[in-house]
């Protein structure tokens, strides 16, 4: 059995791709046989322009390969990203055209669609079946972000049209949401699974606070600072309403800090500390030294299916959580997590409101721990890929 793995996103990059995805190829690892392989191909890591990590172009363990491809330095924008997929999928191509090897099932993991396609594309000339795990439902959330309406109105039917296509191309479609189904079930009959992101090990393994003595409550946010989470939206007006009462840490990078920065000083506000992205070790500190553990999504449609991979690692600390999220998240939260305050995307004044009022403390959540667990999660998905594989080919 060979296994073709495309993932934009691997260690040592920090993000839920990359986590993910590494976990993966653990699980897979376990149900395979001695004589099989696993081939990554990923990139080098790139997730933060200021967060930077060393790794090798090519790195050999065992049964497992991964071969990590150089991108243009970037920022984050849109346009950046567009330019750093074009490089990722050009080096992918030569590298097939250079390794002419037989797989019997081609993986690609993708929250932009173009992972996807790719994958497609590529199962399709390697005459392999194709496993699509879909992080994201990247037209919807295109829809929301794009503001002008000519460009619009010419991209997103195309757009669309090759998501359509991609995702029929699949043998079996995994879905990290069960707020996507509905959506992708208007064009694809075949399997699909919901294979949640989950808490990885490292998580059971620190021990986390139970209190701090800070002076006043530390409210922190970690993750990709962008037009996603819409953070500029509420944290400059929620933490000027709260100056004196509570103090906000806000780590990571993205193609909105600019603008948050900017919020933050026309409002001047002083209890806001900015944090350069970190390791998930210092991260665990981060958490541990907090009092809350922040989630927002912007005020956007497309974000009512989602399910933050945030919630899972937030909800491991048993800490308090407090989330600016609708629709599916909030569900979910409201089902499965204990001690949280929910609060509608993009209103301070609420956000404040709850807070205020609040006497939340830290909680042990053991049995959403034992639930999902990422290496349990990623040990049924490495066995539906191969039970797909078999089925498709008979292979063993």
């Amino acid at each position: 059995m060979n296994i073709l793995l495309l993932s934009f996103y691997y260690e040592p990059d920090l993000c839920a791709g990359s986590f993910r995805n590494t976990a993966l190829v653990r699980s897979l690892r376990k149900s395979m046989n001695s004589g099989d392989s696993i081939d990554v191909l990923t990139t080098m890591p790139n997730r933060y322009h200021s967060y930077s990590q060393s790794a090798d172009a090519r790195e050999t363990d065992g049964m497992v390969t991964i071969n990590r491809i150089p991108l243009p330095e970037h920022k984050s924008g849109f346009s950046d990203q567009v330019w750093s997929f074009r490089a990722y999928y050009g080096q992918v191509w030569n590298y097939l055209k250079r390794n002419h090897k037989h797989y019997d099932m081609v993986v690609a993991s993708s929250s932009r669609l173009f992972t996807a396609y790719l994958g497609s594309r590529v199962a399709k000339r390697l005459k392999a079946p194709l496993y699509l795990d879909i992080r994201d439902i990247f037209t919807d959330t295109l829809d929301d972000v794009l503001k002008n309406r000519l460009v619009k109105a010419g991209l997103l039917p195309a757009l669309r049209k090759l998501e359509k296509s991609t995702i029929q191309s699949a043998d079996h479609l995994n879905l990290v949401s069960g707020g996507f189904e509905k959506y992708f079930r208007k064009f694809y009959s075949g399997p699909v699974s919901e294979f949640t992101n989950g808490i990885d090990n490292e998580f059971f393994d620190y021990e986390f606070k139970s209190s701090t003595n800070n002076p006043v409550p530390v409210v922190t946010y970690a993750g990709n600072i962008g037009q996603g989470q819409g953070l500029e939206k509420i944290i400059p007006e929620a933490a000027a309403q709260l100056s004196g009462k509570f103090q906000f840490k806000v780590i990571g990078d993205g193609g909105t800090r600019k603008a948050l920065v900017s919020e933050l000083d026309k409002r001047g506000v002083t209890n806001v500390e900015l944090v350069d992205p970190v390791d998930r070790e210092k991260l665990k500190a981060h958490y541990s030294d907090s009092d809350y553990l922040f989630l927002h999504l912007n005020d956007y449609d497309a974000f009512k299916k989602v399910l933050p991979s945030k919630i899972f690692e937030y909800a491991a600390t048993g800490k308090p959580l407090i989330a600016g999220v609708s629709g599916y998240s909030a569900e979910f939260i409201r089902n499965n997590v204990e001690n949280h305050i929910l609060f509608s995307p993009c209103n301070a004044d609420e956000l404040v409101r709850k807070l205020k009022k609040n006497s939340l403390k830290s909680t042990p959540r053991n049995d959403f721990a034992d639930k999902y667990r990422r290496d349990n999660i990623m040990d049924r998905m490495a066995d539906s890929i191969m039970q797909c594989a078999i089925a498709k080919n008979g292979v063993s």
